[in-house]
């Protein structure tokens, strides 16, 4: 980790590495307007680099890659509206649930999508999120901090009918886990343990932790959203 210091009276850039509707939603509901930049990155491939190693440690690096990749953008002055000189802020996030033993991602099709929920049905699993915070000043990378953020699922002893109702909606399989919490999916959500800005996609508290990291104070990153 680095650290830079920022003076209040300095604009700062916010930028979010994600194509996720959720974590903009988030974000922008927490009084945050960030530019959006979703990053080219190899998921499958970084996936199998990292098999054996401990599932907090792989979440964080997809999102270190994904930060990566949107720095690289910016830097190449490839993102319009985000001048590579300004103080700017990168945040990308990862999710993935961890459920006897294995990490999943999102389901894709239908039956994997149906086959998870009837593995995951009346026991618990964990989110687990990735953050990366990256920092720019002057055209460079001055500062960085990244962890994860864990959350216990205790999902409903949903019925076969249930299960396959709400896979027939579609919204399961493009989500981290194959479920939402603010959605249909909440439904079939029994409880859970920890933060649940971090089941949405990110952590806002541990957001602003990482923010502070690198030396920038969260409420100067506040605005006023219609």
């Amino acid at each position: 980790m680095n650290t830079a210091s920022r003076s209040a009276s300095t604009p700062t850039t916010v930028v979010l590495g994600s194509a996720s509707p959720a974590r903009l939603r988030v974000l922008r509901g927490a009084g945050l307007a960030p530019t959006v930049v979703v990053s080219a990155v190899d998921e499958d491939a970084l996936l199998e680099d990292l098999a054996g190693a401990p599932f907090p440690q792989i979440v964080t690096r997809l999102a270190e890659a994904k930060a990566d990749a949107v720095v690289a953008a910016i830097l190449d002055d490839a993102v319009d509206g985000v001048q590579a000189s300004a103080d700017i802020v990168v945040l990308a996030c990862d999710s993935m649930l961890l459920h006897d033993g294995e990490l999943s991602g999102k389901p894709h099709t239908h039956e994997a999508a149906v086959a998870r929920w009837r593995r995951v049905r009346g026991t618990t699993g964990h989110l687990i999120t990735g953050h990366c915070v990256r920092r720019l000043a002057g055209g460079q990378p001055v500062a960085t901090a990244a962890h994860s953020e864990s959350t216990a699922i205790f999902f409903a002893d949903a019925s076969d009918e249930l299960i396959d109702r709400y896979v027939a909606t579609g919204e399961p399989l493009e989500v981290a886990g194959g479920f939402t919490l603010d959605g249909i999916g909440g439904w079939l959500i029994d409880g859970i343990d920890g933060d649940p800005s971090s089941v949405l996609g990110i952590s806002l508290p541990l957001v602003r932790r990482l923010l502070t990291e690198v030396g920038v104070d969260v409420a100067d990153l506040w605005v006023a959203i219609p």
